[in-house]
């Protein structure tokens, strides 16, 4: 009627997806990398122990494989992909892209354990490869130079993991190990580069009065020195230069832990996780001093560096990248308060049980792997909610 105002509704804001797993990449890979994580170090166990009658890996090279370039490569794309786009201002894969990566991801831990050697072969290096690709569009579109080196990072990890296969189905003659020890100097190295990023500025944002600084002579060491490790074990160096090297790294990675103020973070969990994570590295770097001195065997020092730093900073990160990138408070609860206490504790008994009772390795491999499978699998449980259902605050992503 012309005697009434036409009075229009205010546009509806599109409804956002139920299911939100696909909207950024730290979502389903952290999700499928908890779970296998929790899976793979059981299975591992079973069969380490003799219970498990049908080999669930062909042996430990392929137990060093999965946990690299299957678990560990999981959790850094999913954090490259989420940080990635803040860096750059632009977008990273979500929605088909992503799940197509992370099927290639998924395909790839099941071919190791077909007889499909080339299919695994070319798989498991093309996961890395193509998520450097994804990662170079909005790095090289943006000029975001600072963060080139993550991708050539990851092609370096595809290198890796195409040396073990070719090594393995006899094509070259290269040892495995060698791509397994290089995969793992460009881990550490990645997380001495974000650590030395992140953990001062949350310990000065979650501390007051914390007061974490950065000595820039200090951080070049830290970061050189690793690198130099890395071009070591390239060039299969050994004995005394080896040694030499390791506690060069391993005394600049104290010198800058410290510097972070890291008994300063006590009280507050969600922090202190990366700070105990870290101290791992000096403890790793010494203990491979010693190994290439013959003075231990290699695997203790390689799982105080998997199990402990790699494990204990991806369990900490995992935890507070999910909450801050869904809307959810930067406070760890105490379900996550037992996974990083779990993690630690499988740590400290996988690798100093069997030095002080080396009767007990065993026995300190199945508690380790419990404690480990524990951790990870109850992280699975309690974030399936939080990284299949959208953000709190009603914001992409």
């Amino acid at each position: 009627m012309a005697g009434f105002m036409q009075v229009d509704e205010p546009p509806q804001p599109a409804p956002r997806p139920e299911f939100a797993l696909w909207q950024l990449g730290f979502r389903p890979f952290y999700l499928l990398a908890s779970a296998f994580a929790a899976l793979s170090i059981g299975l591992w166990a079973l069969q380490f122990s003799g219970w498990l009658s049908h080999p669930y890996l062909q042996g430990p090279i392929w137990h060093a494989h999965e946990m690299i370039f299957g678990f560990v490569l999981a959790v850094v794309v999913g954090f490259l992909f989420t940080a990635g786009r803040n860096w750059s201002n632009r977008p990273t894969p979500t929605g088909v892209p992503l799940a197509a990566l992370a099927t290639l991801w998924l395909a790839g831990r099941v071919l190791v354990l077909t007889p499909f050697g080339w299919a695994a072969a070319v798989v498991n290096a093309a996961f890395p490869l193509a998520a450097a690709i994804a990662l170079a569009i909005p790095f090289f579109a943006a000029g975001n130079r600072r963060n080139y080196f993550f991708v050539a990072l990851l092609v370096m990890m595809s290198l890796a993991s195409l040396a073990v296969h070719l090594d393995q189905l006899g094509v070259i003659r290269f040892p495995g190990w060698i791509g397994i020890q290089v995969a793992l100097d460009i881990v550490l190295f990645i997380i001495t580069v974000m650590g030395g990023r992140v953990i001062p500025m949350f310990t000065n944002n979650g501390v007051p009065g914390a007061n974490a600084t950065r000595r820039p002579v200090l951080e070049k060491l830290a970061l050189g020195s690793v690198l130099v490790l890395l071009a070591a074990d390239l060039l299969q160096a050994g004995g005394a230069v080896l040694a030499l090297l390791a506690m060069v790294c391993a005394l600049a990675q104290l010198a800058r832990w410290l510097l972070w103020q890291p008994w300063k973070t006590l009280r507050v969990p969600v922090v202190w996780v990366l700070h105990v994570a870290y101290l791992w590295i000096p403890v790793h770097l010494v203990l491979r001093a010693l190994s290439a001195l013959g003075w231990l065997a290699p695997t203790v020092a390689t799982h105080a560096l998997t199990v402990g730093a790699i494990g204990g900073m991806i369990i900490g990160m995992m935890t507070r990248t999910a909450r801050g990138h869904t809307g959810r408070p930067l406070q760890a609860d105490g379900w996550e308060i037992a996974c990083y206490v779990m993690v630690l504790l499988a740590a400290l008994v996988r690798v100093f049980l069997p030095l002080l009772a080396p009767s007990l390795t065993l026995h300190a491999v199945l508690c380790s792997a419990a404690l480990w499978s524990g951790a990870f699998g109850l992280y699975a449980v309690r974030y399936w909610p939080v990284l299949t259902r959208p953000r709190l605050d009603g914001r992409p992503g």
